[in-house]
Order: C-alpha cells, then structure tokens, then sequence
C-alpha cells in the first residue's frame, strides 16, 4: 500500500508541476492575439482545475505518507503551511482567469487582471519550488 501511495502523490507532484511554467506564459501573454489569448487563457483555466484536483491526491496521500513517516513538527508545519499557500494561490487565480475571459470576448481592457496573475503565477511557482524542495530534503528542518 505504501508504494501506491508514493506512486499516487508523485502522479499528484507531476500535477502541480504546470504551476512551475505559468510565471512564462503570463509574461507572454500580452504579446499574443485576442483570439490566442482567450485559448490561452481558457487552457490555463482548465489546467488549473486539473492541478487542483493533483492538490487533493497530494493532500490525501501526503497525510498517509506522514502517517507511515517520522518526520520532525517544524517540517510538517512547513509543508502544511507551504500546501495551504498553494491551494489559496491556485484558487485565487480562477476569478481574474475568469475576468480575462469575459473581458476578452467583450472587448475590455483586461490589464489589471493580468498584472494579477502575473503575480499570483509567479507566487504560485515559488512556493511550488519550496516544497518540492522541502519534499526532497525533509532532513533540512
């Protein structure tokens, strides 16, 4: 059981792996077509569904992991404090996703929105990096 576990939360980290690219994709995003923008646009916003659900699978085996695990509190605080971090980012991005997309296909300005998921990516990525890097040395803390 304890090998499907790790095979599920690697699935659920490969998931969460899209969040490391978005920071490069909404630094181009100006630079495309309305019509290029509103696909991209529409497969992030998909995407971010999917990562999300990758988030749950971590969430679930992670907890049976750490279960099995002797890991110390200070890094259990850490990881738990770093998923939370990561689930409020990730939500968050879906309202100005959403904008975008009506502000797209109304003609508007959409600026401000991106300017918000320019940072929230970048955010999100940063945070991706730390516990993956927190995962790999858990004898760090």
């Amino acid at each position: 059981m304890y090998q499907v576990m790790i095979f599920l939360h690697i699935i659920g980290a490969l998931a969460l792996g899209f969040y490391l690219f978005l920071p490069f994709v909404f630094g181009r995003i100006g630079k495309l077509s309305l019509a290029a923008r509103e696909g991209t646009v529409s497969a992030v916003s998909s995407l971010n569904r999917y990562a999300q659900i990758g988030l749950v699978v971590q969430l679930l085996t992670g907890g049976y992991l750490i279960g099995k695990g002797e890991y110390s509190v200070p890094w259990m605080i850490v990881i738990v404090v770093l998923f939370l971090a990561i689930g409020a980012f990730s939500g968050i991005m879906g309202k100005p996703l959403r904008l975008i997309l009506e502000g797209i296909r109304q003609n508007k300005s959409v600026t401000v929105e991106e300017g918000k998921l320019r940072t929230l990516s970048a955010l999100l990525s940063v945070t991706v990096l730390l516990i993956s890097f927190f995962m790999v040395f858990s004898t760090i803390i």
